[in-house]
């Protein structure tokens, strides 16, 4: 099931004033460690999957990469990203994560933020993006955390007082589609396991170079308090693959 949310007018206004929606890069807490495990990006042919904005094609672009395609479902998600975007080397098109279809070895690089929980056959995309690359390539990404996307609530258990006790974990076997409040509204995401993810990868044939679930920083903590809640349960998680070189 592709569901376009971000195509509602009422919905993409809500989205349009998200911190990291007007800060970029810069306001995205798990941007520092995303950034980490890309590999060098000086010539390198990239791919954005779930683009957005193009905060992401537009930072490869910075740092040398000869193109960048950013694919995004919704339209506006593309409007706002050309309207941001003056760089004849990057080129944005719309399409679902699920249907694409490239040339094999195409790409040099593909990254994806916060867009896979959204995809309901992970496996199926993750063979797609390992045909794309060509040998040595690296494919980076981020998803909400599956302790965060286990429940549809995606919420803390609360106190009397409203005091956030704990976050509850229930389901986290039961994968498949959750229909989470987001933004004042129902957005369908797809809840996986760790386990999940990572044997998705390997069956297709990536090799795994590292995990993250993103750990506040005494700095992260510094700058931006409320990221205390992250020590108590993780809300992203990010994985670096490379498709390996062939003998």
């Amino acid at each position: 099931m592709k569901e376009n949310k971000y195509d509602d007018p009422d919905f993409f206004d809500r989205y349009s004033q998200m911190p990291r929606s007007e800060g970029g890069l810069d306001a995205a807490g798990e941007w520092p460690a995303l950034r980490a495990m890309l590999p060098p990006l000086a010539g390198k042919r990239v791919l954005d999957l779930g683009c957005g904005y193009g905060w992401h094609a537009r930072y490869a672009r910075e740092q040398g990469a000869a193109s960048v395609l950013g694919i995004d479902l919704s339209e506006k998600m593309l409007e706002r990203a050309r309207e941001l975007t003056d760089d004849p080397a990057i080129d944005y098109r719309r399409g679902a994560i699920e249907d694409i279809a490239f040339d094999p070895g195409q790409f040099d690089v593909v990254l994806s933020s916060l867009a896979f929980h959204y995809v309901d056959d992970f496996s199926a995309a993750a063979a797609n993006v390992h045909k794309a690359l060509a040998d040595g390539g690296s494919f980076v990404f981020s998803v909400e955390h599956p302790i965060f996307t286990a429940l549809p609530a995606q919420d803390w258990q609360y106190g009397r007082n409203g005091e956030k006790l704990h976050w509850p974990v229930d389901r986290y076997h039961d994968q498949g589609l959750r229909s989470a409040r987001f933004l004042g509204s129902d957005v369908i995401k797809y809840h996986r396991t760790v386990s999940t993810y990572l044997n998705a990868l390997l069956a297709a044939g990536f090799a795994i170079r590292q995990l993250s679930e993103l750990a506040p920083t005494a700095e992260m903590l510094k700058r931006n308090p409320a990221w205390a809640e992250e020590v108590r349960r993780p809300m992203f998680f990010l994985i670096a693959a490379d498709k390996p070189e062939l003998a």
